[in-house]
């Protein structure tokens, strides 16, 4: 690829009736990536490869979002203290010369530690829960919200580099068979998981 471009695409983000949220994740994906797209149109190159994804934090059946205030911060890690929710992503890579769209759902479980009211009152004055789904960011190593995680740390992050990779290999596209050591080595994250996940689809790292 000879150029990227990073696009905000304005989609609506409401959940709709009784949606599950793998179903609400992916189409938001969708719908990203198809806005994406249409601001593309015109452009000097006509064939692009649109790259989306969205990510939700789940504690049961209830989506969790960015919080709204401190206040509303310290509210959602209470409720998460000591339990365990699922990071869900959905990814939707569309081929614009070919109008083809490919998409993958992941989730991971996520078990969070008995952290204390002032270890929580103190995350939250720091700022960084408050552009976070579900009020936190796993590697904020003060806060260090679940040491014990084990699974894919790329996907509580926001975007699961290995599946990408798998999506993308679905739509013939080449040279990603290093991106779980690249993502290890950017993160600094030892990852137990990215074996098989990989050879799910005959990809070898």
């Amino acid at each position: 690829m000879d150029s990227f471009l990073i696009i905000n695409p304005d989609i609506e983000e409401a959940r709709q009736g009784k949606e599950t949220p793998g179903d609400y994740v992916m189409r938001n994906a969708e719908l990203k990536a198809q806005a994406a797209a249409n601001q593309l149109t015109g452009s000097s190159q006509e064939d692009w490869l649109v790259i989306a994804a969205d990510t939700i934090v789940v504690d049961g059946d209830q989506v969790l979002g960015k919080p709204a205030d401190e206040s509303q911060a310290i509210q959602i890690l209470t409720s998460l203290r000591g339990k365990t929710h699922t990071v869900f992503s959905g990814l939707a890579v569309l081929d614009t010369s070919r109008g083809k769209i490919q998409t993958r759902q992941v989730s991971t479980p996520v078990s969070m530690r008995e952290y204390t009211d002032q270890e929580i009152e103190d995350y939250v004055a720091s700022g960084d829960p408050l552009d976070k789904a579900g009020a936190y960011a796993i590697q904020n190593e003060g806060f260090d919200p679940a040491p014990g995680f084990n699974d894919c740390y790329a996907n509580v992050m926001g975007l699961p580099l290995c599946h990408l990779a798998l999506v993308l290999n679905e739509m013939h596209c080449p040279g990603f068979g290093d991106v779980a050591r690249r993502c290890q080595e950017s993160i600094g994250y030892q990852c137990p998981v990215f074996a098989r996940i990989l050879s799910g689809m005959g990809m070898k790292e």
